[in-house]
């Protein structure tokens, strides 16, 4: 049987393959906390006003959001395994560029280079789905997609740590390490993907996107400083508004936009990425309250007193859970689908904050919201990709988890800017600093539980499991997988790439095409010329094949769906070549 480009490796890939991509998540999202130790610090670090010094996390979050749906349709036209490196290689750049200063300019620009590298995380899910044999897919991508909060909450301790008895360059140095070292294990260890989408690079899609973004963004994490109702803030939000609808205009009148518009807006698809909003949300409500409450003085009569070291280590465990989590992820996906794992991470989210607000007062309560909030996260972060995957073709992983990340770093960049007005409208000034309340805190709170609970609904809302007809993320053994592939074939086309002459044609390219010119498959045929290509559904396909030295050919065909496979040969004609 031919294997297919939608489901099997180029080559077999190692088992190494699954924790040296989660490595390089995790080293990804070193980047978003690397800095949280000595924030309070920044201004009297790099000689410049705390507004100016903010720009040192802004500028992060704003290259980060407008590279990861950029890489992802670049990993998906040129090889997702290179443009992964390609972003760990920016990522090393900036990082030893941030190592060696303390102008502010050359530190913002250092930590814009560094936000490039959060395309990693959809490019390695991608890559997951294109080289792993699916009955070990649920549980890979599910750490992968962890991978960013794992990475987020393992590096608030060891950062505390470095900033606390070294020179806090150093943190840049280690940074850069991680990377190099991802690099190096990615190479050694990850084969490329043998998927390809078709079509050219949007350059205009992209620059219209990255301007939309940056001026949705800029407001939303400096809108605090500049005031919401100002004319700066408000200014901006309009021009984004403008800017972002006539990039859509544009992108659907594209046969290869950046960004498929109408998948995008598939209800499974739609429903997914507002989920994750409410799920980025809620994660870094968490990551702005327990360190400050640990922190702060006892003397203020709710405060735990605890070092920048302690409480990063009370924190960890939101991190180390999510990551322990994946496995539980898999078994209860297999089992009831990715739509009830997320439903019951939403309902675990919900649980943890609610008792949060009672669990304040003791720095081993802050240990057990923490490890009830990771679970929770952890389950609903691993069921997002599944989600995504299983509703896009697979030559739009990359672009598709792309987006879908985007949503995630939206939602913490609206929590960062609500979180923050609210403990600052909420702080007690004593000496002419701010000191966040208790009530900031559980206000805090309540907001991450009513993000959850719209989370919620989207998540009931999404469409219930596929029926068994349709391709399954997750198998519950190898046998099962293999008869999926077997019943998937029979339920497609199938046949031979041959010369006019009859003579097969090896390592020929044969898409699958639906009836909105989108590919939904693609295969490469074998060395006696025949290929096999599944299909998502009934209706009309057009079958087209290419190889070396012969004229493309196109062929319509209709299937059912559901009955046995349609027997196509593709007889290719010779290459004209005009004189």
């Amino acid at each position: 049987m031919t294997r297919t480009t939608t489901d099997q490796p180029a080559r077999s890939a190692s088992g190494a393959v699954v924790p040296v991509l989660a490595f390089a998540g995790i080293a990804v999202a070193v980047m978003q906390t690397l800095l949280v130790p000595v924030i309070k610090d920044l201004p009297q670090l790099l000689h410049t006003a705390p507004s100016n010094a903010t720009w040192v996390l802004t500028s992060t979050l704003l290259s980060g959001a407008v590279a990861t749906p950029i890489m992802g349709r670049l990993g998906d036209l040129y090889g997702k395994r290179r443009m992964l490196i390609a972003s760990l290689a920016v990522m090393v750049v900036g990082a030893l560029i941030s190592a060696v200063t303390d102008d502010l300019i050359t530190m913002i620009v250092g930590r814009t280079l560094q936000g490039f590298a959060m395309g990693a995380i959809p490019l390695g899910i991608g890559l997951m789905r294109d080289t792993l044999p699916r009955e070990k897919l649920g549980s890979a991508m599910a750490l992968m997609s962890s991978s960013i909060g794992v990475g987020g909450g393992l590096a608030l301790p060891a950062a505390a740590l470095v900033a606390q008895h070294a020179d806090w360059h150093a943190l840049f140095y280690g940074a850069a390490g991680l990377g190099v070292l991802s690099i190096a294990l990615t190479l050694l260890t990850v084969p490329e993907s043998p998927m390809r989408a078709e079509g050219t690079f949007d350059l205009l899609g992209a620059l219209g996107l990255s301007a939309g973004l940056v001026l949705l963004l800029l407001p939303i994490t400096k809108g605090s400083d500049w005031g919401w109702s100002s004319g700066t803030t408000l200014g901006l939000f309009s021009a984004a508004v403008a800017v972002l609808l006539l990039w859509g205009v544009m992108e659907l009148r594209l046969k290869a936009p950046l960004v498929d518009l109408r998948t995008t807006a598939r209800r499974e698809v739609l429903l997914t990425n507002l989920a994750s909003i409410m799920v980025g949300v809620s994660f870094y409500v968490v990551s702005l309250v327990l360190p400050q409450l640990l922190q702060l003085p006892t003397a203020t009569g709710y405060g735990l007193g605890q070092s920048m070291v302690v409480a990063g280590l009370c924190v960890a465990p939101l991190g180390l859970t999510m990551m322990f989590t994946a496995p539980v992820y898999a078994r209860l996906s297999a089992r009831y689908g990715p739509k009830v794992t997320l439903i019951l991470g939403l309902l675990v989210i919900a649980v943890g904050y609610a008792g949060g607000l009672g669990l304040m007062s003791a720095a081993w309560q802050t240990v057990v919201t923490s490890v009830m909030l990771g679970a929770g996260i952890g389950l609903a972060y691993s069921s997002l990709p599944a989600l995504i995957v299983g509703a896009v073709p697979a030559s739009e992983t990359g672009a598709a988890n792309g987006l879908n990340t985007l949503m995630r770093s939206i939602g913490t960049s609206v929590s960062s800017a609500v979180i923050g007005m609210v403990l600052a409208n909420t702080a007690d000034h004593v000496g002419g600093t701010a000191i966040p309340t208790m009530h900031g805190f559980r206000v805090s709170f309540l907001i991450a539980t009513g993000a959850v609970a719209l989370g919620l609904i989207m998540a009931l809302l999404l469409p219930g499991r596929r029926p068994a007809a349709t391709v399954q993320l997750v198998a519950s053994s190898e046998e099962d997988a293999n008869l999926e592939r077997a019943e998937e074939v029979l339920r497609g086309f199938r046949g031979r790439v041959l010369s006019a002459d009859g003579v097969p044609v090896a390592r020929a390219k044969v898409t699958l095409i639906d009836r909105r010119g989108r590919q939904a498959g693609a295969t490469v045929s074998s060395e006696d010329g025949s290929y096999a290509l599944a299909v998502p559904g009934a209706g009309p396909y057009v079958v087209a094949a290419k190889a070396t030295g012969f004229a493309p050919l196109a062929s319509a065909a209709t299937h059912s769906g559901g009955e046995p496979a349609v027997e196509l040969d593709l007889s290719l004609p010779a290459q004209t070549v005009s004189a």
